[in-house]
């Protein structure tokens, strides 16, 4: 695993650590490491101590000498040398095994997590959803009880009936009264417009009259004047008729 960059607090500062080799060099080195089977920087890799095990057994079985127990010796040697490096072979096995299955249950807690996460948001809208429903709910309630208590607070219903039984008794008092009204009201327009008429017949005939009276005036006038105009042309004459008629 990788230091480099790694932080620590100081006295309230925080300071960076410093290494010889990089992210990519760090990595590198570790991957060497693992394949190597070496955990530390110093002493022989276990590797290089089987291939100089191998290399000396397999130089020895090509010499030609009888070097049997030599031979023997050094086959001996590689198979402890390897059986040494296979074992830390094959606790990495298990150790990788151990992995493999760590992370096939990680995948699947993972995905129940996912699961639970998904169920947890549904339920929460759900909540959501419930919880608006039930603020509509509250408030259909309070105004429920606010009507519930102004309606308490009016008049019992057969008091508010009978307001309403004498009030359409004064209605109907007024409606009747307002129909007297019309038709005293009809009555009178018809009487004035006969006074009207009637007083229009009496002042043409009283016009008619006045305008007979102006021309038997003056029909006596002119008789008058004629009759005058008469007795002048008669003279003496007429006055002794006249004399003799009545002594």
């Amino acid at each position: 695993m990788s230091t480099k960059g790694r932080k620590f607090a100081v006295k309230g500062e925080t300071v960076a650590s410093h290494y010889a080799f990089g992210p990519l060099e760090d990595d590198i080195i570790i991957k060497h490491r693992l394949l190597t089977r070496t955990t530390t920087t110093r002493g022989e890799p276990p590797l290089k101590k089987l291939q100089k095990k191998f290399t000396t057994f397999a130089l020895e079985i090509e010499k030609e000498a009888d070097n049997y127990n030599d031979c023997e010796r050094l086959a001996k040697a590689f198979l402890q040398e390897l059986n040494t490096f296979e074992i830390p072979l094959l606790k990495s096995k298990v150790v990788i095994d151990a992995n493999v299955r760590e992370k096939e249950n990680f995948n699947d807690l993972n995905g129940e997590i996912n699961k639970q996460i998904v169920q947890a948001q549904a339920d929460i809208e759900d909540l959501k959803r419930q919880l608006e429903e039930s603020k509509v709910e509250r408030k259909h309630k309070e105004e429920g009880e606010a009507i519930r208590k102004l309606i308490a607070m009016q008049p019992p219903r057969s008091e508010t009936q009978k307001v309403i039984t004498e009030l359409e008794k004064e209605i109907a008092m007024l409606e009747a009264e307002n129909t007297a009204s019309s038709r005293t009201l009809d009555l009178r327009k018809k009487q004035f417009a006969l006074l009207l008429h009637v007083v229009d017949e009496l002042q043409n005939t009283i016009e008619e009259e006045q305008r007979s009276l102006v021309e038997e005036m003056r029909n006596v006038v002119d008789d008058h004047n004629k009759s005058g105009s008469e007795d002048a042309t008669m003279g003496p004459e007429a006055m002794a008729v006249d004399y003799q008629v009545n002594p």
